[in-house]
């Protein structure tokens, strides 16, 4: 472009000739846009299809050329003066309003754009310049789905850009009419304050500077509509940031796209001034955060949590639903809902921290606090079970950690105590708590499905809410009892209060021979090998039926647990657990012990394993594995040492499955068949065999969880065994011992 102005402008002089009269030049091309609407009298010719554009070109290439052959830097040229001085902008400004000829916005807001990113000289801190984006900023996203959108979205780049460069104008160009409406009160500078006195004063036109005659000037005024005249309106009207919310929600993706980028590269700027006001000044979180609550409120009452977690992995770059996923009703609005939520999540990341406590403070008070609380809260299981999926997903995409800070605060409270039993649910976790105990198992299930999401946020007051208030002080080991002699002195089960006389009286029969004694380390504990086998021996050969197949080797579970415990120990690895539980003093006397709500719940669905539908059975011990698999050594003790000598009247993850064993045997004696009937219902859940109705079929499945799950504690007990130790050399024990 600079290249063919130069080259017009050697042909119009010649060669080592001075160059013409750019002033001139650029002061004609103006008059040529203004005749036009004094002269035209054809409304519906588009503006694209008359010189306006060309002269148009013509004036920015010329303020180009004419800054390239500045000596001075920094100081503004004839032509850029005559467009200050002449409010050119402003005039544009108002025919693009106009919309005269039609087409007329489109070429105003690429010329603004071409202007700002191509004129070097800082314009936005001129009144002149500032006042008309001001207008140009209201003209756009004020009609979703316009003809513009595209322009808009171009010139909303080039002003965060120049943000991004200078901080500073943040404030200037987010104030708006504050700003024009404060100058109208005095004498308006040419400059805002920050650049006045770099600025020499341009009062007085130049001198060569022709200009259009009064009676032009009022022909061309009396030409255009009269919604032309700007409106007074107040502070809060379309800005930038109103500006570019609008354009995120265009149906044209490219559009919404840019306008989230931009708005990215807005929050993000470095300058502590600019993040302040961004907060306290601006729309920006309300902003955000009501379009999230309006994207909620759009979807369906009801949403099956199948279809929520089939559209995992939404990401805000790519909003919209995969193509092969199976439809279902609302699936779009769920769609933009996730991505807009991921997109929140991901301004929170990357904004400056002043506005990204602020965003994820809104967030949490709108979304979480008035809209997702009731819902979770309803009666209605529908509403429950919607809005508990809804949740799940929203963790599973939340990556920030100061929304990450206000979602578990909302969850679990700010402040959580340990529990007694006899506390009811007063706060939103015990309701939850509750809720995987429902009489509907889908609400179980699902609510079971946010908690195990919630285990894998790195957050550690998830653990300490749940799980170790409750454990810390280790009260459910017996005070001043010695160490047993035997293994047989652990299963003590005539003195277990949670265990059946009926047991004692069956044919169980162990699978392996219980060893004499548990093995220990230098350190006092128990040795992985007798832990290890203490969970594959637990389930009676004839309850077994995993031997026959291939595919259920204890092998597999290692190497899973493996995986996840090198996992969950990076995540929790900067919270500076201990490494041991703190040693417990003889002299101190016995205090009642609770496990709290969380660990009673899940040992009261354990117990009920063989009574439960197979998914939901699925789910407790998936939540379980979850919680063994943290490296905390009170989770060690309590959830995965056989061995340990309980206080009276408490229950730990291994006497509930001892109990559950008891109560298999007492049942496999009135089921026909066991064996067989046990080896197919195994093969049906495989997807080896036809899947048909049986009798017994809940118990049947619930022992192949039982079974499964064992080997899996088995895994995740060999893979936690502390790096210290010998037995970490051992290759991973065979089917049923070490």
């Amino acid at each position: 472009m600079l290249s063919r102005l130069g080259a017009l402008l050697q042909e119009a002089v010649g060669a080592r000739e001075p160059s013409i009269d750019l002033l001139e030049a650029f002061v004609e091309h103006w008059k040529g846009i203004t005749h036009y609407y004094i002269e035209s009298t054809d409304e519906n010719t588009p503006a694209k299809k008359t010189d306006i554009p060309w002269r148009l070109r013509q004036m920015l290439d010329i303020l180009v050329y004419e800054e390239r052959q500045q000596t001075a830097a920094g100081e503004a040229g004839p032509c850029l003066e005559y467009l200050l001085q002449h409010k050119i902008l402003e005039t544009l400004c108002t025919l693009g309003k106009a919309e005269y000829p039609p087409g007329m916005r489109q070429q105003v807001f690429q010329f603004f754009s071409k202007v700002l990113a191509q004129v070097q000289h800082p314009l936005l801190h001129y009144l002149n310049v500032h006042r008309p984006v001001q207008k140009l900023l209201r003209l756009g996203g004020t009609v979703p789905g316009s003809q513009t959108e595209k322009e808009e979205v171009q010139f909303t780049t080039v002003l965060c850009s120049k943000i991004q460069q200078d901080p500073a104008l943040l404030t200037y160009i987010l104030e708006g009419k504050k700003i024009v409406s404060r100058k109208k009160s005095s004498k308006e500078p040419i400059t805002l304050p920050r650049e006045a006195a770099s600025i020499q004063d341009k009062d007085h036109p130049h001198s060569k500077s022709p200009d259009l005659s009064p009676c032009k000037a009022q022909a061309l005024t009396a030409q255009l509509p009269a919604e032309t005249e700007e409106p007074d309106g107040g502070v809060g009207e379309s800005n930038l940031i109103t500006s570019l919310i609008g354009l995120c929600k265009s149906k044209k993706g490219r559009v919404a796209l840019k306008a989230q980028e931009n708005l990215l590269l807005l929050v993000s700027v470095a300058s502590q001034a600019a993040a302040t006001y961004l907060v306290h000044s601006s729309p920006c979180c309300p902003a955000i955060v009501e379009h999230l609550c309006q994207l909620y409120q759009s979807m369906p009452t009801f949403l099956d949590p199948a279809d929520i977690a089939a559209l995992e992995g939404i990401s805000w770059r790519l909003p919209s639903a995969p193509s092969d996923e199976a439809s279902f009703p609302g699936k779009e609005a769920l769609a933009a809902f996730l991505g807009w939520f991921d997109y929140c999540d991901h301004l929170i990341t990357e904004a400056h921290v002043v506005v990204a406590d602020a965003l994820a403070k809104a967030v949490a008070e709108k979304l979480f606090m008035e809209i997702l609380q009731p819902h979770l809260l309803h009666v209605s299981e529908q509403s429950v079970l919607t809005s508990t999926a809804l949740l799940t997903a929203m963790l599973r995409q939340l990556r920030s950690p100061a929304l990450l800070r206000e979602a578990v605060a909302f969850l679990l409270g700010a402040d959580p105590q340990p529990a007694a039993p006899e506390d009811g649910p007063r706060t939103l976790c015990a309701h939850l708590i509750g809720h995987c105990d429902h009489l509907s198992d889908e609400i179980s299930i699902t609510t079971l499905r946010l908690f195990e999401e919630l285990l894998q946020k790195p957050h550690e007051q998830v653990l300490r809410s749940l799980v170790l208030c409750n454990l810390e002080g280790r009260h459910y080991v017996a005070r001043g009892s010695p160490e047993p002699e035997s293994y047989e002195d652990t299963l003590d089960l005539e003195e277990d209060p949670y265990f059946t006389d009926g047991f004692l009286n069956s044919s169980f029969q162990p699978s392996a021979k219980p060893p004499p004694a548990p093995a220990t380390n230098s350190d006092g504990k128990t040795a992985v090998t007798e832990i290890v086998n203490s969970f594959l021996c637990l389930v009676p050969e004839e309850a077994k039926t995993s031997a026959f197949l291939e595919e259920t080797g204890y092998d597999t579970y290692v190497h899973d647990a493996y995986g996840l415990f090198q996992e969950c120990s990076s995540r929790v690895s900067p919270w500076g657990w201990p490494l041991g539980p703190t040693p417990l003093d003889p002299h101190e006397p016995e205090r009642p012990f609770f496990e709290g709500h969380f660990l009673r719940m899940l040992f009261d669905r354990m117990s009920r394993i063989l009574e439960q539908p197979y998914s939901l059975n699925l789910q407790v011990t998936s939540v379980l594995s979850r919680l063994a698999l943290f490296p905390h050594p009170l989770i060690h003790e309590y959830l995965l040492d056989p061995y340990i000598n309980l206080a009276p009247g408490c229950r730990s993850l291994f006497s509930v499955l001892v109990r559950v064993i008891g109560d298999l045997m007492q049942r496999i004696q009135r089921v026909p068949q066991f064996p067989g009937k046990l080896l197919l219902v195994r093969k049906q859940l495989m997807g080896q065999v036809p899947g048909e109705q049986l009798d017994h079929q809940t118990l049947l499945q619930g022992v192949v969880v039982l079974e499964e799950f064992c080997k899996e504690l088995a895994a995740i007990a060999f893979v936690k065994f502390p790096p210290h130790s010998p037995h970490l050399h051992l290759s991973p024990p065979q089917e049923g011992h070490v």
